[in-house]
């Protein structure tokens, strides 16, 4: 039941930060005293049938007796490619859906390239395949790959250069943004309220450990396992990364299971600390992001949020 609804003075409120620092269970907890929905910024919760493997956990949702209402979570299937620009599109339809009938948006997640494409207004514009330049780059080797792609940017991380297709799909985006002659996409310009959950370094790496047993007792290996009986290729989920990955190489054989239980800790702790890297780069580019201590009381956190949100 709702118990308090301040009149908010932003348009969005964004609850963001490392993984396993407890933002989704402060998301739900402050849009039910705001009677608000959630709106998700994960890039691989996106996927049905990917639920551990993504840490979707449904009945973080329910509070006080009631599920809150969630948006872009289980809208693609496993095996697709979901990308920046479809998550700029989804999300502008379901915040003005809201917005519509008076419901204030609460987005949440870790995807910081999807955080940041909504605070900072990506122009974003859809490439199409390009047939003939993919057919010339296939014959180059990673190392000549990436090299190409360098002429067209400074790499400021290795996401795009982890697999010989992402190079050449990075490049193929290059190359069209740099000879087309369409208009960007117009992004609205919200008035946001960023904050950022955290919790000590020691205090995240336990957690991270904790809940990959959990996960990996749920049944996370069997998730893959149904993936790749269903059809998804073990490319497409190597291409996931993390949880997709490593368990697709240990049932493809490629490593024995405690060779893969400690490669993907080691795995998620690194992405974690990218994460963080991402988040400072915002900052770093003028985005106030409000850090808040993860280990504080659940209500202590909400009031905190809560007066950033009702004093702008």
């Amino acid at each position: 039941m709702v118990t308090a609804r301040p009149e908010p003075e932003y348009d969005l409120l964004v609850i963001t930060g490392p993984t396993a620092s407890g933002k989704t269970s402060l998301a739900v907890a402050i849009t039910d005293r705001l009677g608000g929905e959630v709106i998700s910024a994960d890039s691989r919760q996106v996927y049905r049938g990917m639920n551990l493997g993504t840490g979707k956990d449904y009945t973080e949702y329910i509070i006080n007796g009631r599920t809150m209402q969630y948006h872009l979570i289980d809208i693609a299937d496993p095996g697709y490619k979901y990308n920046v620009f479809e998550y700029q599109r989804d999300f502008k339809k379901v915040y003005h859906d809201l917005k519509k009938k008076k419901i204030f948006p609460v987005v949440c997640g870790g995807s910081g390239m999807y955080v940041d494409s909504i605070i900072s207004g990506y122009k974003m514009f859809e490439v199409p395949p390009d047939s003939g330049l993919r057919a010339k780059l296939e014959k180059k080797s990673s190392g000549e790959l990436t090299e190409i792609l360098r002429s067209y940017k400074t790499l400021h991380n290795v996401t795009d250069i982890d697999t010989k297709k992402r190079i050449i799909r990075a490049i193929e985006i290059e190359h069209y943004n740099r000879f087309r002659s369409e208009k960007h996409s117009q992004f609205p310009v919200f008035k946001s309220l960023i904050i950022g959950v955290d919790v000590p370094r020691e205090v995240r790496r336990k957690r991270i450990t904790e809940r990959l047993m959990h996960r990996l007792d749920s049944g996370m290996i069997d998730e893959v396992k149904s993936l790749l009986d269903g059809g998804i290729s073990s490319e497409i989920l190597i291409y996931y990364g993390l949880e997709y990955k490593f368990i697709t190489l240990y049932l493809t054989g490629k490593l024995g299971y405690d060779e893969m239980v400690h490669d993907l800790e080691t795995a998620i702790h690194q992405f974690a600390k990218r994460q963080m890297t991402w988040f400072r780069g915002m900052e770093r580019k003028g985005t106030l992001i409000h850090w808040i201590d993860g280990e504080l009381q659940m209500e202590e956190k909400v009031e905190k949020v809560l007066n950033l949100l009702t004093c702008s």
